[in-house]
Protein backbone atom coordinates (compact mmCIF):
# COMPACT_ATOMS: atom_id res chain seq x y z
CA UNK A 1 0.00 0.00 0.00
CA UNK A 2 1.50 3.53 -0.95
CA UNK A 3 1.21 6.32 1.80
CA UNK A 4 1.60 9.38 1.35
CA UNK A 5 3.37 12.16 3.45
CA UNK A 6 3.15 16.02 3.05
CA UNK A 7 5.62 18.12 4.00
CA UNK A 8 4.74 20.88 5.54
CA UNK A 9 8.28 22.10 5.01
CA UNK A 10 6.23 23.60 1.83
CA UNK A 11 3.07 24.71 3.12
CA UNK A 12 1.99 28.09 4.50
CA UNK A 13 3.09 28.58 7.71
CA UNK A 14 0.85 31.26 8.75
CA UNK A 15 -2.11 29.33 7.85
CA UNK A 16 -0.72 25.54 8.88
CA UNK A 17 -3.43 24.34 10.90
CA UNK A 18 -5.82 24.99 7.60
CA UNK A 19 -2.97 23.97 5.44
CA UNK A 20 -2.41 20.34 7.34
CA UNK A 21 -6.31 20.29 7.68
CA UNK A 22 -6.75 20.03 3.62
CA UNK A 23 -4.19 17.12 3.22
CA UNK A 24 -5.65 15.13 5.81
CA UNK A 25 -9.16 15.77 4.21
CA UNK A 26 -7.62 14.78 1.22
CA UNK A 27 -6.64 11.24 2.66
CA UNK A 28 -2.61 12.06 3.42
CA UNK A 29 -1.03 8.80 5.19
CA UNK A 30 1.24 11.24 7.53
CA UNK A 31 2.48 14.44 8.37
CA UNK A 32 6.20 14.76 7.42
CA UNK A 33 7.60 17.31 9.79
CA UNK A 34 10.81 18.08 8.58
CA UNK A 35 13.66 19.88 11.61
CA UNK A 36 17.00 21.16 10.59
CA UNK A 37 19.49 22.82 12.48
CA UNK A 38 21.49 25.21 10.35
CA UNK A 39 24.78 23.06 10.96
CA UNK A 40 23.63 19.61 9.61
CA UNK A 41 22.22 21.33 7.22
CA UNK A 42 22.03 24.50 5.90
CA UNK A 43 18.37 26.13 6.76
CA UNK A 44 16.99 26.09 9.98
CA UNK A 45 12.93 25.68 10.22
CA UNK A 46 11.06 24.49 13.00
CA UNK A 47 11.62 22.60 16.67
CA UNK A 48 9.58 21.08 19.24
CA UNK A 49 6.98 23.63 20.21
CA UNK A 50 6.03 23.41 16.54
CA UNK A 51 5.21 19.58 16.70
CA UNK A 52 3.75 19.77 19.89
CA UNK A 53 1.11 22.38 17.98
CA UNK A 54 0.96 20.04 15.40
CA UNK A 55 -0.03 17.05 17.09
CA UNK A 56 -3.12 18.97 18.71
CA UNK A 57 -4.82 19.66 15.63
CA UNK A 58 -4.11 16.18 13.74
CA UNK A 59 -4.93 12.62 14.24
CA UNK A 60 -2.16 11.82 11.82
CA UNK A 61 1.44 9.94 12.72
CA UNK A 62 3.82 12.55 12.58
CA UNK A 63 6.67 11.49 10.40
CA UNK A 64 9.25 13.76 11.59
CA UNK A 65 12.82 14.01 10.14
CA UNK A 66 15.45 15.11 12.08
CA UNK A 67 18.08 16.82 9.72
CA UNK A 68 20.31 17.81 12.88
CA UNK A 69 24.50 17.03 14.31
CA UNK A 70 23.98 15.02 17.51
CA UNK A 71 20.14 14.00 17.59
CA UNK A 72 20.54 11.94 20.61
CA UNK A 73 20.03 14.43 22.29
CA UNK A 74 16.63 15.62 21.12
CA UNK A 75 15.14 12.60 20.30
CA UNK A 76 13.39 12.12 23.62
CA UNK A 77 12.10 15.74 23.30
CA UNK A 78 10.66 15.30 19.82
CA UNK A 79 8.82 12.09 21.06
CA UNK A 80 7.55 13.48 24.23
CA UNK A 81 6.07 16.64 21.12
CA UNK A 82 4.24 13.84 19.97
CA UNK A 83 6.31 12.71 17.13
CA UNK A 84 5.13 9.11 16.17
CA UNK A 85 8.46 8.27 13.38
CA UNK A 86 11.82 9.57 14.05
CA UNK A 87 14.42 9.83 11.43
CA UNK A 88 17.67 10.04 12.00
CA UNK A 89 20.54 10.67 9.52
CA UNK A 90 23.15 7.92 9.02
CA UNK A 91 26.01 10.48 8.97
CA UNK A 92 24.52 12.48 11.66
CA UNK A 93 25.72 10.25 14.68
CA UNK A 94 27.86 8.31 15.90
CA UNK A 95 26.38 5.08 17.24
CA UNK A 96 23.55 4.40 14.97
CA UNK A 97 22.55 1.16 17.02
CA UNK A 98 22.06 2.83 20.47
CA UNK A 99 20.12 5.64 18.87
CA UNK A 100 17.83 3.82 16.61
CA UNK A 101 17.05 1.44 19.94
CA UNK A 102 16.59 4.61 22.09
CA UNK A 103 13.99 5.48 19.53
CA UNK A 104 11.98 1.89 19.80
CA UNK A 105 12.36 2.17 23.83
CA UNK A 106 10.41 5.65 24.14
CA UNK A 107 7.55 3.82 21.76
CA UNK A 108 8.14 5.50 18.70
CA UNK A 109 9.17 4.08 15.51
CA UNK A 110 12.97 3.83 14.33
CA UNK A 111 13.64 5.42 10.60
CA UNK A 112 17.30 6.26 9.21
CA UNK A 113 18.05 8.49 6.80
CA UNK A 114 20.69 8.45 4.22
CA UNK A 115 21.69 11.43 1.74
CA UNK A 116 22.15 11.14 -2.01
CA UNK A 117 25.77 10.18 -1.83
CA UNK A 118 25.61 7.47 0.99
CA UNK A 119 25.57 4.02 0.07
CA UNK A 120 22.54 1.45 1.21
CA UNK A 121 25.53 -1.00 2.21
CA UNK A 122 25.99 1.77 5.78
CA UNK A 123 22.62 0.22 7.16
CA UNK A 124 23.32 -3.50 6.20
CA UNK A 125 23.62 -4.64 10.05
CA UNK A 126 20.77 -2.23 11.26
CA UNK A 127 18.34 -2.62 8.47
CA UNK A 128 16.39 -5.94 10.51
CA UNK A 129 16.00 -3.24 13.37
CA UNK A 130 14.36 -0.66 11.42
CA UNK A 131 10.66 0.55 10.52
CA UNK A 132 11.70 2.59 7.89
CA UNK A 133 14.83 3.69 5.90
CA UNK A 134 14.55 7.17 4.12
CA UNK A 135 16.22 7.67 0.89
CA UNK A 136 16.80 11.61 0.04
CA UNK A 137 16.58 12.06 -3.53
CA UNK A 138 18.27 15.76 -3.20
CA UNK A 139 20.81 17.16 -0.68
CA UNK A 140 19.01 17.68 1.93
CA UNK A 141 18.18 21.47 3.40
CA UNK A 142 15.92 23.42 0.90
CA UNK A 143 12.64 22.38 -0.47
CA UNK A 144 11.81 22.64 -4.19
CA UNK A 145 14.60 21.06 -5.53
CA UNK A 146 14.84 18.77 -8.75
CA UNK A 147 15.16 14.88 -7.96
CA UNK A 148 18.58 13.19 -8.51
CA UNK A 149 18.29 10.23 -11.17
CA UNK A 150 20.67 8.04 -9.09
CA UNK A 151 18.31 7.65 -7.05
CA UNK A 152 15.69 5.22 -8.44
CA UNK A 153 18.71 2.67 -8.23
CA UNK A 154 19.76 3.25 -4.70
CA UNK A 155 15.90 2.75 -4.11
CA UNK A 156 15.69 -0.56 -6.15
CA UNK A 157 19.03 -1.64 -3.75
CA UNK A 158 17.87 -0.59 -0.95
CA UNK A 159 14.36 -3.04 -1.68
CA UNK A 160 16.34 -5.97 -2.81
CA UNK A 161 18.28 -5.41 0.78
CA UNK A 162 14.91 -4.93 2.68
CA UNK A 163 13.22 -7.76 0.97
CA UNK A 164 16.48 -9.93 2.36
CA UNK A 165 16.64 -9.16 5.87
CA UNK A 166 13.33 -6.61 6.58
CA UNK A 167 10.71 -7.54 4.25
CA UNK A 168 7.81 -5.69 6.61
CA UNK A 169 10.24 -2.12 6.16
CA UNK A 170 9.01 1.22 4.79
CA UNK A 171 11.18 2.61 2.05
CA UNK A 172 10.36 6.46 2.05
CA UNK A 173 11.60 8.49 -0.57
CA UNK A 174 11.68 12.78 0.13
CA UNK A 175 13.24 15.17 -2.40
CA UNK A 176 11.52 16.45 -5.85
CA UNK A 177 8.36 14.01 -5.97
CA UNK A 178 5.73 15.17 -8.41
CA UNK A 179 3.16 13.27 -10.56
CA UNK A 180 5.44 12.97 -13.49
CA UNK A 181 8.02 10.48 -11.37
CA UNK A 182 6.47 9.11 -8.80
CA UNK A 183 5.36 6.15 -10.87
CA UNK A 184 8.55 5.54 -11.25
CA UNK A 185 9.48 5.91 -7.72
CA UNK A 186 6.84 3.43 -6.53
CA UNK A 187 8.01 0.48 -8.96
CA UNK A 188 11.61 0.91 -7.63
CA UNK A 189 10.20 -0.12 -4.35
CA UNK A 190 9.20 2.82 -2.62
CA UNK A 191 5.75 2.74 -0.44
CA UNK A 192 6.28 5.97 1.33
CA UNK A 193 6.04 9.04 -0.32
CA UNK A 194 7.08 12.55 1.11
CA UNK A 195 6.15 15.46 -1.24
CA UNK A 196 6.10 19.32 -0.45
CA UNK A 197 5.80 21.49 -3.60
CA UNK A 198 3.93 18.24 -5.36
CA UNK A 199 1.83 18.95 -3.20
CA UNK A 200 1.60 22.37 -2.10
CA UNK A 201 3.11 23.90 -4.88
CA UNK A 202 0.27 21.75 -6.73
CA UNK A 203 -2.73 24.00 -8.67
CA UNK A 204 -5.31 22.58 -6.72
CA UNK A 205 -3.36 21.51 -3.41
CA UNK A 206 -6.79 20.47 -1.34
CA UNK A 207 -6.97 17.17 -4.14
CA UNK A 208 -3.29 16.82 -4.48
CA UNK A 209 -2.62 14.02 -2.13
CA UNK A 210 -5.23 11.50 -3.68
CA UNK A 211 -3.83 12.57 -7.23
CA UNK A 212 -0.73 11.77 -6.63
CA UNK A 213 -1.88 8.63 -4.86
CA UNK A 214 -3.77 7.40 -7.97
CA UNK A 215 -0.45 8.51 -10.29
CA UNK A 216 2.00 6.22 -8.02
CA UNK A 217 -0.83 3.55 -9.21
CA UNK A 218 -2.01 2.78 -5.92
Amino acid sequence: MIKIAPSILASDFSRLAAEISMVENDGADYIHVDVMDGRFVPNITIGQPVVAAIRKITKLPLDVHLMIEDPDRHIESFVEAGADIICIHQEAGIHLERSIQFIRSLGAKAAVSLNPATDVNTLKYVLPELDMVLIMSVNPGFGGQEFIGFSIEKIKELRAMADRLNPGMDIEVDGGINMDNIREVVKAGANVIVAGSGIYGDGNPATAVSLMRRMAGG
